[in-house]
């Protein structure tokens, strides 16, 4: 026959489960426990990848900024001075119209020198359009080497012309903020 278990046995049984269990949950416990501390350092290893990977980000986002920036500007200068080389081939056309137009001043026929005038104020009225500007220089202003060409040098007239812009012989323009062609001048020494 089989053994009836006493309340004796039982308790005994559920003591050595209850110990089991206990082993067990400690068994647990400290695997849990090694494997937190790998978790934080596999955690503090994606942080700082993390961290790296952010940092990259951020100047390469820098870097691109920069870069849109940069080519804004040189595709703003490329517009403003797109049309510098015709430009300047079409000054010593200026030049000749103001020679022409001296000239025709000192004849009688008023009729020819209205029609000239014309044609080149026109021409005058669309460079500017363009952004094409005069350097305004007149004899007198103080002589500024960035500014003008010194063509040569003469004894000054007067004291007070030494260092000064004595004549005019060429007209200088600009085209936005640069000169595309100084004036050339005579100064006094």
């Amino acid at each position: 026959m089989g053994k009836k278990n006493t309340s004796k046995d039982i308790l005994e049984e559920e003591k050595k489960d209850l110990e089991q269990l206990e082993t067990q949950s400690d068994d647990t416990n400290e695997k849990e426990e090694g494997t937190k501390d790998d978790d934080l350092t596999e955690e503090d290893k994606l942080k700082e990848e993390l961290a790296k990977e952010k940092d990259k980000f951020l100047r390469l986002f820098a870097e691109f900024e920069n870069f849109k920036k940069r080519t804004s500007k040189e595709r703003m200068d490329l517009f403003k001075t797109a049309g510098q080389d015709i430009m300047v081939s079409l000054l010593p056309v200026l030049d000749d119209f103001d020679r022409a137009l001296n000239e025709i001043s000192k004849s009688e026929d008023k009729e020819l020198f209205k029609g000239v005038e014309l044609i080149s104020n026109k021409f005058r009225d669309t460079l500017r359009n363009k952004g094409l500007e005069q350097v305004e220089v007149k004899a007198g202003d103080t002589f500024d080497a960035e500014i003008h060409e010194a063509v040569t040098q003469i004894p000054a007239p007067e004291e007070k012309m030494k260092g000064k812009i004595i004549d005019v012989i060429e007209k200088g323009f600009k085209l936005g903020e640069r000169i595309i062609r100084h004036p050339k001048v005579v100064v006094g020494n």
